[in-house]
């Protein structure tokens, strides 16, 4: 299988190898388009610059004067009327020359094949060590007449810009490997390390340091980063998981052991009618918890679905309100509660029997939370932003600071010196419902508490 590494080398190299080639081929074409002409007039002229300046003079033999113009970088190919030919400099490596074209040039004409050559093989017909690759031009003698057919000798003029070129293209392309193989590895391993992490994971192990990668400042830092959150949040997901189970098991264990040991004692004839009447009350009390903690834990589970859908409706958010307050009637009623209520005529469109759960639980807590002769405030407000508020404050015990961040946790309770199996005590649940419902319906849900001096609850709900 081809590592992700392997990959990007792989497509860096041919970045590199097609870009080489795109850029040959558009140098070509620049050539052609711009240089070429201008390199065969050079040509022409040089050759008829040789030719003019021997007739000029023509102080010394054709031989001496070929070879002395071959020095200075030029490949010479000269034929006399006898069609003989001589090379002066550098010799021609192949092509041959037709005695109709040897017979054209002494008979005054000119030959220009470069043109042609060049248009043939474009840029590399330029180096082309061909004697078809010349400019022949006729040369008059004591001697009589010559054919003279020249090229610049590109090797004598310019042979170690060409070896420096090719060595410099050469070493920037393997010095282009070299980094291409450790850069790549720098961009492979956050997300070897990224790889690593997720295995960890799946075994089950939470505890990732990507502190590395999440200091980078690109996108591989960016997905360290929310890779680091994510692994954070399942492990709080899978911590909260456990202890859902712990505590699930807890609340129905103490009070079934309870009730089994309470049964069985009345069973073994182990107990009066008085004891027997009173354990009677005690398994109807426990029973009738666990079948609310049942409740409770159902309709969290059917809160946690991602297909809930809201029956909503228009109703009276103060009548419901109220209607909650007279359910509770007995409870507030009992320990002599005082109430506070502001609750102007409120239209809401929501799901009433989803809402009606969130002030009984909010109403209970408070009532439970109350000595006798406290007060529980009921108010309803508009806000901006086509928002109600409901505040729901007591004057109870109130709530620990550093336990405000967890009341919304499921089976978490404030007040842990409250028994499990006592009457009074709650499932831990009830807030969990009451956010839930309230996120549900795009609202928030706060809470400010003073230890000693009461709780308030803040529910904001849109009001649509």
């Amino acid at each position: 299988m081809r590592t992700l590494y392997v990959r990007i080398v792989a497509t860096f190299v041919g970045i590199a190898f097609v870009s080489g080639i795109i850029g040959l081929l558009l140098t070509g074409v620049y050539y052609q388009e711009r240089m070429k002409s201008e390199s065969e007039t050079k040509a022409w002229e040089m050759a008829q610059s040789i030719r003019e300046l021997y007739e000029r003079g023509m102080q010394s033999s054709l031989d001496e004067y070929l070879t002395a113009v071959a020095t200075l970088g030029f490949q010479i190919y000269a034929v006399d009327e006898r069609l003989e030919g001589k090379t002066f400099g550098r010799a021609f490596k192949h092509g041959a020359l037709e005695d109709s074209v040897i017979r054209l040039v002494l008979d005054g004409g000119v030959f220009h094949r470069m043109e042609e050559e060049n248009g043939r093989v474009r840029l590399f017909a330029l180096f082309e060590n061909n004697v078809r690759n010349t400019v022949g031009v006729p040369v008059r003698t004591p001697e009589g007449g010559y054919a003279v057919f020249v090229r610049p000798d590109l090797e004598a003029q310019i042979g170690e810009v060409r070896i420096v070129s090719a060595v410099l293209i050469g070493l920037t392309f393997l010095a282009s490997l070299v980094l291409i193989a450790v850069l790549s590895r720098y961009i492979v391993k956050p997300l070897n390390v990224l790889k690593e992490a997720t295995r960890r994971i799946a075994r089950g192990d939470f505890n990732v340091e990507l502190e590395k990668s999440r200091s980078r400042k690109d996108e591989i830092g960016d997905l360290a980063e929310h890779f680091a959150l994510m692994a954070d949040s399942i492990g709080r997901l899978d911590r909260m998981r456990r202890d859902f189970v712990a505590n699930v098991s807890h609340e129905f264990q103490t009070p079934l052991t309870s009730m089994q040991g309470l049964a069985k004692a009345m069973t073994d004839k182990q107990t009066t009618p008085e004891q027997t009447e009173q354990y009677l009350g005690i398994i109807e009390r426990e029973s009738r918890r666990l079948s609310s903690l049942s409740r409770q834990l159902l309709k969290l589970a059917s809160l946690d679905r991602d297909d809930v859908r809201l029956q909503t409706e228009s109703f009276r958010l103060d009548e419901q309100i109220r209607e909650a307050l007279i359910t509770l009637e007995w409870q507030w009623s009992e320990k002599e509660l005082n109430l506070e209520l502001e609750l102007p005529e409120t239209f809401v469109t929501a799901d009433a029997h989803l809402l009606h759960e969130v002030w009984m639980n909010l109403l209970s807590n408070g009532i439970r939370f109350c000595e006798p002769g406290d007060t529980i405030a009921v108010s309803v407000r508009a806000e901006q932003g086509k928002q109600v508020a409901v505040d729901i404050r007591d004057t109870g015990c109130g709530i620990p600071e550093e336990e405000l961040p967890l009341i919304f946790d499921r089976f978490h309770k404030a007040d842990k010196s409250r028994s499990r199996s006592s009457e009074d005590g709650g499932s831990g649940l009830g807030l969990s419902i009451a956010g839930k419902i309230v996120a549900l319906h795009g609202g928030t849900i706060d809470v400010q508490s003073e230890l000693g001096r009461g709780t308030t609850f803040t529910v904001r709900l849109p009001q649509l």
